[in-house]
């Protein structure tokens, strides 16, 4: 299990890295490419990615996704569908709740080379590791059908001992809507840049009550659940609107703090836990941050392999 301050140093170097290519797409039009299954690769490129708040820490990505790996998502989805759960706060179990009247379905990691295009270009946008996200679950919403306010972090322990909180979430949107369905944040703040809230006429009147995002077919919507000091973000309070015509359909990724996949060692075995740790000890990364790639007395680093302190 991690420790706290090991949470802590790994949410506030990620954070860190995120403010700055987000920072640095406002003012200049360069990219990088990740390869998106098919042989192919997309740019990821800060400068279509906007802040709509700083509490929490969100972003929208126009076009993140393209109109084939929105029906293909779709496509692997509908014939699974299941009415959607909620997390029960004492024993963390999947209970049926009023609260959130979808339905979806999870689709495992890595199933095809779309899924995995789709999964690498999350972690080239977030600068978090794969290995971090759940699967990717694909929901479908009717009208009159929403998810009322909730967090995304955990409140029991169960959950928790699986890769931590979940840090940050990754909502795609599959489908436009012609009426409500909204990402609504009621208690978010807006960066100061974009001089204060503005009402769009198309919003439903949930949506007026925060900052929201319209689900447009293709954008993906970024958040995080945590501050950079692995507290727990209560700005990050969120809701998805009812539909109130058409129906809405999205795929959300969600992120934990550590490996959601295996449970990860604290005892500084000769390990990396990031998948770019290669990359950026070839970069000088061991010798500039040494901190974080190897470590200190008390707390094991995060790319020790490729430091070669092991």
């Amino acid at each position: 299990m991690m420790t706290k301050s090991r949470v802590s140093v790994r949410v506030c170097y990620v954070a860190l890295v995120v403010l700055l290519f987000f920072c640095h797409g406002s003012s200049s039009s360069s990219s990088s490419h990740v390869d998106v299954g098919d042989g192919s690769s997309r740019a990821i490129s800060p400068a279509k990615s906007k802040q709509i708040s700083w509490k929490p820490r969100a972003f929208v990505y126009e076009g993140f996704l393209t109109d084939e790996e929105c029906d293909h998502l779709i496509s692997l989805a509908k014939s699974e569908l299941k009415r959607s759960a909620v997390a029960d706060n004492l024993s963390g179990k999947g209970t049926l709740s009023d609260v959130r009247t979808s339905s979806g379905m999870f689709i495992n990691k890595g199933k095809d080379s779309i899924v995995a295009g789709i999964e690498d270009k999350i972690a080239a946008w977030t600068f978090l590791p794969k290995e971090n996200g759940e699967d990717l679950q694909v929901l479908r919403y009717e009208p009159g059908q929403k998810y009322d306010p909730h967090y995304d972090y955990f409140t029991d322990k169960v959950n928790i001992a699986r890769g931590g909180h979940r840090m940050a979430t990754v909502l795609m949107y599959l489908s436009n809507v012609a009426k409500g369905g909204e990402t609504v944040f009621p208690a978010a703040e807006e960066p100061s840049h974009r001089g204060g809230h503005t009402i769009d006429e198309d919003l439903s009147d949930c949506a007026r009550r925060g900052v929201a995002v319209k689900p447009r077919r293709g954008d993906a919507l970024l958040f995080f659940s945590l501050h950079p000091d692995a507290t727990t973000d209560q700005n990050s309070l969120h809701a998805g609107c009812p539909v109130l015509e058409g129906e809405k359909w999205s795929a959300t990724k969600w992120i934990h703090v550590a490996s959601f996949d295996k449970i990860l060692s604290s005892s500084g075995n000769c390990t990396d836990e990031n998948a770019s740790c290669e990359r950026w000890a070839a970069l000088g990364e061991c010798t500039k941050n040494p901190e974080y790639m190897l470590g200190t007395a008390e707390l094991p680093g995060f790319c020790r392999r490729s430091c070669n302190v092991c």
